[in-house]
């Protein structure tokens, strides 16, 4: 069991550990933390044990090193670093001590293995393997989000606990990488999942394992000029495009999308692996800085752009981070209105030529639901009627995150609204409990079930349509009103990418009012 980072790229030299005063079982470290068992020693020169915390009977990890002092100054100060980030991919770090003769951190005890020890068994299937992906970019993306770096993503300090749950461990700040290397081992690790071989030249060797001594990573199968062979010329079976998506990553000259665009890019994929496999040219991503639109729209302030191939756009518009950004046109003036049933206009009078009157679509609580994909727990589904109440007061409330894209767990969510019938629909209005939310509004054909397969069907179908989008809207109200006039519309899909933040240092929105307009 593995239970620290074991070293990217580490020579062949490693430290030699003292004996002086070297930690027994049993021995109760700052009158807290009981070692328990040698677990092994790391490539870096340290001690890794399974330690428990007496105060709060959990267990811990406990990863020491002697001397202290200033030979444990970089691994101290990386762990001070990492216990600012708190996500549920990231190792939680709990203390960092240093007593001079030897210093040490104490960090989450995470029950499992890691991915090189998993791998060492049989490379893992391609939705493993982007899930696996998913939350290392996940976990990089709330890392990135405080200016930090990990600077230490390889198969050793990527962990899967027993229940399933993926884990990066042991960041560095005392290495010059940066959020782009970072971001290239996330295809690092996409490669040597899907293939059990390492991309990248520079680190064969990966670390070791009590009573095993150096473990070997096999090296990528290279060509003439020294570049990995694509995962699918190593082993069959793999999708194109999670083949084409690695070898973006991989690829030097390629610039690369940050984290939090790849995590959402990689979990969009969960929902493609049941799809007919697409064809087409290579997949390679684009800065995007002040273009024009393209064919697949404007990604406002999310500089991310895939190139696609010829006749393969529907199939990877769902790789796509962000949505076409359309200007809201005119909402109509702020009046009374007419409210009519959703079969019953009552513009359509006989013999009257005249123009259909806009009224507000009346839309009953049986009519509107949460979308919730994967990602979610599914246990903010309720109060969804009240948006559609005619009352301001009360509403329906995500809850509440520690970071504006929903805790870095899942893409977002939405709410599903249902017009009855088909209609001529002129606007959506949107009152909102805080500004700062960042909302895009899709419509469709397919009503799949409210389950969680049935959430991720409809929003992969429904944002290949998008009516238009807000990035932190500055109020509280959005209108969306760029609807074909020659178009009729029955389903619509209001959906939330950020959160606003809350007056105690959370993110969370609430929906207070739902209006639709239309003829």
């Amino acid at each position: 069991m593995t239970q620290v980072g074991e070293g990217q790229g580490a020579g062949d030299s490693a430290p030699s550990l003292m004996t002086f005063g070297a930690p027994e079982v049993g021995e109760i470290l700052a009158e807290r933390y009981e070692l328990a068992e040698h677990i092994n020693d790391d490539s870096a020169g340290r001690q890794v044990w399974r330690g428990v915390d007496v105060v709060l009977r959990r267990p811990v990890a406990v990863i020491l090193r002697y001397p202290g002092g200033d030979s444990a100054t970089a691994m101290l100060q990386s762990a001070v670093t990492a216990s600012r980030v708190v996500h549920p991919n990231l190792a939680g770090v709990y203390d960092a001590i240093d007593e001079g003769e030897r210093a040490y951190v104490v960090r989450e005890w995470v029950s499992g293995r890691s991915l090189r020890e998993i791998v060492a068994e049989g490379v893992l299937d391609p939705a493993h393997a982007a899930g696996v992906a998913h939350a290392v970019a996940a976990a990089l993306s709330a890392v990135h989000a405080t200016s930090m770096v990990h600077g230490n993503v390889h198969p050793g300090t990527v962990m899967i606990s027993d229940d399933g749950r993926v884990v990066l461990a042991d960041g560095r700040s005392d290495v010059v990488d940066t959020q782009e290397t970072d971001v290239r081992a996330v295809g690092g690790i996409l490669y040597f999942a899907l293939t059990g071989r390492w991309p990248y030249a520079e680190a064969p060797m990966l670390g070791a394992t009590a009573g095993q001594g150096r473990a070997a990573v096999a090296d990528a199968i290279r060509d003439g000029s020294g570049s990995a062979a694509a995962p699918r010329q190593v082993r069959a079976g793999i999708p194109s495009y999670l083949d084409e998506l690695t070898t973006a990553l991989l690829d030097p000259q390629a610039p690369q999308p940050t984290a939090e665009a790849l995590a959402a890019e990689l979990g969009s994929l969960d929902a493609l692996a049941e799809e007919p496999e697409p064809e087409g040219g290579p997949l390679r991503f684009a800065a995007a800085v002040d273009d024009e639109p393209s064919a697949l729209g404007q990604l406002g302030n999310r500089k991310l752009l895939l190139s696609i191939g010829g006749g393969v756009a529907a199939a990877l518009i769902a790789l796509l981070v962000g949505v076409t950004v359309l200007t809201p046109g005119d909402d109509p003036a702020p009046g009374p209105v007419a409210q009519t049933s959703a079969g019953t206009d009552p513009s359509e009078t006989p013999g009257d030529s005249s123009p259909a009157q806009i009224v507000q679509i009346a839309i009953g609580a049986n009519q509107v639901r949460v979308v919730d994909p994967p990602g979610g727990d599914r246990d903010e589904l309720r109060d969804i009627e009240k948006v559609v109440d005619g009352d301001t007061d009360g509403g329906w409330f995500t809850h509440k995150y520690f970071s504006p894209k929903f805790g870095n767990v899942k893409a977002g969510m939405g709410i599903f609204i249902d017009l009855g019938e088909p209609r001529m629909v002129k606007s959506v209005t949107a009152e909102l409990s805080a500004a700062g939310a960042s909302a895009e509004l899709y419509s469709g054909s397919i009503n799949p079930p409210s389950t969680t397969a049935g959430d991720q069907e409809l929003f992969q179908s429904y944002r290949k349509t998008p009516v238009g989008a807000y990035e932190r809207h500055d109020g509280t109200t959005m209108t969306f009103s760029d609807f074909d006039p020659d178009q009729e519309y029955r389903y619509l899909l209001l959906w939330f990418t950020e959160l606003p933040a809350t007056s105690d240092g959370g993110f969370q929105v609430g929906v207070q009012e739902i209006i639709v307009r239309g003829q």
